[in-house]
């Protein structure tokens, strides 16, 4: 199969889970034998030209004609059956859309952005879904929910509602494939076609290094970005809370509260919460896999944390919040579910686990054998090939309908 992947890298200063995902799904159909062709853009581009960067941005993401036909002469020469497109924004735009006749389109919903301008249902610490709801860009420009700014919220506005008028979603694209059946839902009933929207969770490659529940060091992780949105400031005050006889907690990452929340932490004395910074990816995973339990605390709707889907296949039992999808990833037994934004039912939630430790190796088992059942690259790698035959068939299909008109 002929498969032409889209992209556009969020910036280097800050990794991402989508230029993993993007990273790793393009090894896994190269390494399948298929033909792959990449276009690529990366925001790195206009932040580096400061102010003109962020304006030429702002204007090319509604739509960028440029990108148009750059991908419409892509499409003419390489011809491939398949466009699979992981992120438009800023500087590729949904343009590409209709630009590309001739093959079966798919987007993959790494966040909320179709609908919700700031891709984060989120407003002043609090899920959000006024714009999902309303099927509407006005409680988005009326609070600035992006980077909360108007004037920064404009473009992104503009893009969701000149793309709900043209009905790009249900014209210009025959599969989208959310991450979860809760992201599914939200997205359907803001207005994607339901017998469109496939759910492909994200994957772990290759055979993961599972270290023995007996030889794990007794204590807690956080990994990811310490942001409002994170709940990682609800987490410290959890374990604060505990006081002596908590056990270590290490805070992988980084993110405009950890200063802040760092020096609180050293005021306080608290040796036993120890924040290392921004590691590799590898080392990331070498913390979780040595921990006992994963928390995250966070207060918004996750896609398919990456650090979720590292801790099943690592077989680390979770702690998560009630909000969104998590729940749902982790109902099969190898986590626990606590009350976001409440640090005294996080705190609650750890200390039942903690002291029985019996429990927690249980759920580690769970946790390894949801992995091969689910999240295994070869499992992946046949619902991709599915959901990429599925949209096909439906090109095909609507491609005859317009010919017999």
């Amino acid at each position: 199969m002929k498969i032409l992947l889209v992209h556009n890298h969020y910036g280097e200063e800050a990794p991402s889970g989508e230029n993993l995902v993007y990273k790793l799904e393009r090894q896994m159909l190269e390494s399948a034998g298929h033909e792959v062709k990449v276009f690529e853009r990366f925001s790195d581009e206009i932040r580096s030209r400061g102010r003109l960067g962020m304006l030429q941005g702002g204007l090319a993401t509604p739509w960028n004609p440029f990108m148009q036909q750059r991908i419409k002469s892509i499409i003419s020469e390489f011809n491939p059956n398949v466009m699979h497109v992981h992120n438009t924004f800023p500087l590729i735009s949904p343009s590409i859309f209709s630009a590309a006749s001739g093959t079966a389109r798919v987007l993959t919903l790494h966040n909320y952005r179709l609908f919700c301008p700031a891709a984060i249902p989120m407003r002043q610490g609090n899920v959000c879904t006024a714009c999902l709801d309303k099927k509407s860009v006005l409680p988005a420009l009326r609070y600035g929910c992006y980077r909360n700014s108007r004037s920064a919220t404009l473009p992104l506005a503009t893009g969701v509602a000149l793309h709900r008028l043209l009905g790009t979603w249900q014209r210009n694209v025959e599969a989208f494939i959310a991450l979860t059946d809760f992201q599914s839902r939200c997205m359907v009933d803001a207005g994607l076609p339901s017998e469109r929207v496939h759910v492909k969770p994200n994957f772990y490659p290759g055979v993961p290094m599972v270290m023995p529940w007996e030889k794990r060091i007794a204590r807690a992780v956080f990994v990811g970005r310490i942001s409002e949105e994170k709940g990682v400031a609800d987490l410290i005050q959890a374990w604060l809370a505990w006081g002596k006889d908590a056990p270590e907690l290490v805070i992988v990452g980084d993110g405009e509260l950890r200063q802040v929340l760092q020096a609180s932490v050293m005021d306080l004395g608290a040796n036993h919460i120890r924040f290392v910074g921004q590691v590799s990816s590898r080392a990331a995973q070498q913390y979780i896999r040595e921990s006992q339990l994963v928390i995250i605390p966070s207060r918004w709707f996750e896609g398919f944390p990456m650090v979720l889907r590292e801790a099943i296949a690592l077989g680390t039992p979770v702690l998560v919040s009630h909000l969104g999808p998590m729940p749902e990833l982790v109902k099969e037994g190898g986590g626990l579910v606590f009350q976001a934004g409440n640090p005294q039912d996080l705190l609650k939630n750890i200390k039942s686990l903690w002291v029985d430790k019996s429990r927690l190796e249980k759920m580690s088992k769970i946790s390894l054998r949801t992995f091969e059942f689910k999240y295994t690259e070869e499992v992946n790698y046949r619902s991709l090939m599915e959901i990429y035959q599925r949209a096909i068939t439906m090109y095909d299909e609507s491609l005859i309908a317009r010919r017999e008109q």
